[in-house]
């Protein structure tokens, strides 16, 4: 009798747990208290610089060091954007870090997403949220953007940064491990900035640190919000571009010429890549304005082929430089694009002196 009474007191106890993880999982997605109460941080001086960092983690971002230790892509550039977001004074940063679904105890699902809101160098906020609430992922995004963000002022300075797989350009489906059915393009990307930049002014920047980004129609999709991009057309291998030139924008952005920041970020972001990988680099930076003359050129010529390839299996598709195509070749193939580029140490490519900064697509040769 009283080891049936024990094992039922067991289950009791189990289930009684179970169900209180479960509330946890259901609560609040608050992890903790803000450092300073709201009213009493918006009292300060406003921020000189605005950052964003998305940082999507939901797929296979395990990659090995020169060393053979096994690390994480996303882990990495989140340690990496909050030491940036500790050593701004001047400036508020945002940062998501949008991570694989996981259960406790199997059953209950955790938030997949974690938020950290810093200014003046100080962590104001951190909160867990769900991902898959609204139809766009960047429903929870847009969200805390507006609802912590200091006022904009004229000469605020605003950056965007997104560090990923290749965004996708067709299809979309599977770019979430957790979400295998929801899509993702490079059009639902533009879509978040035009409800971050709802007041109808531009980012100052918009980095992608993703692969194959660098093309006419990704440039295009997000010119309406941004006045420079950086991207690379080439393939990164997890080597994301590096974050130390973000690091005191007081003194590396003084003067606030966002033009040649970002020609200093790329070069520093070229140069350590080369460091760390034997095949091309490609690093471009597109000022939006100026590249809008070679869009307009092979806008429909992309387009034709985007539509074209949508009905290929993905292993008879390639990616190229745009300049290897004779369609994409025009007079204004390299108005407002600063290019650093490295060929490969070995392959057919390796005598490739130069890359347009673009690149396209076209069936496997």
């Amino acid at each position: 009798m009283q080891a049936h009474v024990a094992q039922v007191m067991f289950v009791v106890n189990i289930t009684c747990v179970m169900f209180l993880l479960f509330l946890l999982s259901c609560s609040s997605g608050a992890l903790t208290g803000r450092g300073v109460a709201f009213g009493e941080e918006n009292m300060v001086t406003p921020p000189r610089y605005s950052m964003v960092f998305i940082i999507h983690g939901d797929g296979n971002y395990l990659y090995h060091d020169s060393n053979g230790i096994a690390r994480r892509a996303d882990d990495e550039t989140l340690f990496e954007a909050t030491k940036v977001a500790i050593l701004n004074p001047e400036a508020e940063v945002f940062i998501f870090h949008e991570k694989p679904r996981r259960h406790v105890l199997f059953f209950f699902p955790r938030r997949d997403g974690n938020f950290y809101y810093y200014r003046q160098g100080k962590l104001i906020a951190k909160e867990s949220y769900w991902r898959d609430q609204g139809p766009s992922r960047f429903d929870p995004i847009v969200e805390r953007y507006h609802r912590f963000s200091a006022e904009k002022h004229a000469e605020m300075v605003r950056m965007f940064l997104y560090f990923g797989h290749e965004i996708p350009e067709f299809g979309g489906t599977g770019y979430d491990a957790s979400y295998k059915n929801r899509i993702f393009t490079i059009e639902e990307l533009a879509g978040g900035l035009k409800h971050m930049t709802r007041d109808s002014t531009k980012l100052d920047l918009v980095v992608l640190s993703t692969c194959f980004n660098g093309t006419p129609h990704s440039i295009a999709t997000l010119a309406p919000y941004a006045q420079t991009i950086i991207a690379s057309p080439d393939n990164l291998h997890l080597s994301y571009f590096d974050l130390g030139p973000l690091e005191r924008l007081d003194t590396g952005l003084q003067n606030g010429n966002v033009t040649a920041f970002a020609t200093n970020f790329a070069r520093h972001a070229f140069n350590r890549l080369t460091e760390d990988i034997q095949t091309a680099v490609t690093v471009a930076v597109y000022d939006v304005d100026s590249v809008q003359t070679y869009l307009q050129a092979v806008g429909k010529s992309y387009n034709h082929t985007l539509a074209a390839i949508k009905t290929q299996q993905p292993e008879s598709l390639e990616h190229c430089d745009c300049a290897d195509e004779a369609i994409y070749v025009t007079p204004e193939i390299g108005e407002g694009v600063t290019i650093f580029y490295r060929a490969p140490g070995f392959g057919r490519t390796k005598h490739k002196l130069n890359h347009s900064g673009w690149e396209c697509w076209r069936l496997r040769q």
